[in-house]
């Protein structure tokens, strides 16, 4: 069992018993672990203590965080369809395929494609020589229907296994951080509605948040919150298209297209990374 599978059970039962507050005791003995050595995976894993993740799952501190989003979200040229986004320390650069890329179906272009460990389980990484065009986290088998994904949108491009190249790409996301003259590429396909929704998504701090409802109103469409979140759930990226940061208006974390349980880890981690 991976030190992720452990964190991810005692995340769970963090997140089920959090109106109780349970104590370190309670939850070490929950994953059969000593109060010490639990605490110290913990910490080593995520970079928060258990006591803090509690804080971090509070509705409370959710509420405060969707108010502090609303500056970070008003409407303006960056989430234009042509331009890039500041993601604090990376540059996240998102460049949508053309319908005339699109109608070739990827002819001449070559895809890359692995499977790599994460702090959060294995993931399906591909990558195009313009950025990276999937990532996903997998659970059990799940590579071989991301692999027949990318034939399927992209029939004429040549695809293959590169895990020299991609793990390169897979330190860059999840190493330490960079300066913002070493810019990360994105080469995704969407509709123009999806594009603004995740371009939208890159305007959103680390270790912050925002609602589905704010992100409708930051691209123009207020009212449109459940389209908002099909674009939201139909993200190709993630972790650097941040679909984690978008919560129920209520303060509650919501639903999470790869598991509640690891984007509840996904915010603990990033609280340790940015707060």
């Amino acid at each position: 069992m991976s030190d992720y599978d452990r964190i991810a059970e005692a995340i769970s039962f963090i997140a089920s018993q959090v109106n109780s507050q349970p104590s370190l005791e309670e939850i070490a003995a929950h994953v059969h672990l000593s109060p010490f050595h639990f605490q110290r995976l913990f910490s080593r894993w995520a970079g928060v203590t258990p006591k803090r993740f509690l804080q971090v799952l509070t509705l409370e501190r959710a509420k405060q965080l969707l108010g502090e989003s609303k500056p970070l979200l008003e409407v303006s040229d960056s989430l234009g369809l042509s331009s890039g986004s500041r993601l604090y320390d990376h540059f996240v650069h998102l460049e949508a395929v053309t319908p005339g890329e699109y109608k070739m179906g990827g002819m001449g272009l070559t895809i890359e494609h692995a499977v790599h460990d994460t702090p959060f389980g294995n993931a399906f990484i591909a990558i195009t020589p313009r950025g990276i065009c999937s990532f996903a986290f997998l659970e059990r088998a799940e590579a071989d229907g991301h692999l027949a994904g990318l034939h399927k949108n992209w029939p004429h491009a040549m695809v293959h296994e590169n895990r020299q190249r991609t793990l390169a790409v897979i330190k860059t996301m999840f190493g330490e951080k960079r300066k913002s003259d070493r810019p990360v590429s994105l080469h995704v396909s969407g509709t123009n509605f999806q594009i603004s929704v995740w371009k939208a998504l890159l305007q959103i701090p680390p270790a912050k948040v925002a609602s589905y409802t704010q992100i409708a109103t930051a691209i123009g469409h207020p009212g449109s919150a459940r389209a908002v979140g099909q674009a939201v759930g139909a993200n190709p990226v993630a972790i650097l298209i941040p679909c984690h940061r978008v919560i129920q208006q209520s303060g509650k974390l919501g639903g999470y297209h790869w598991g509640e349980t690891r984007k509840q880890a996904i915010h603990a981690w990033e609280v340790a990374r940015y707060e």
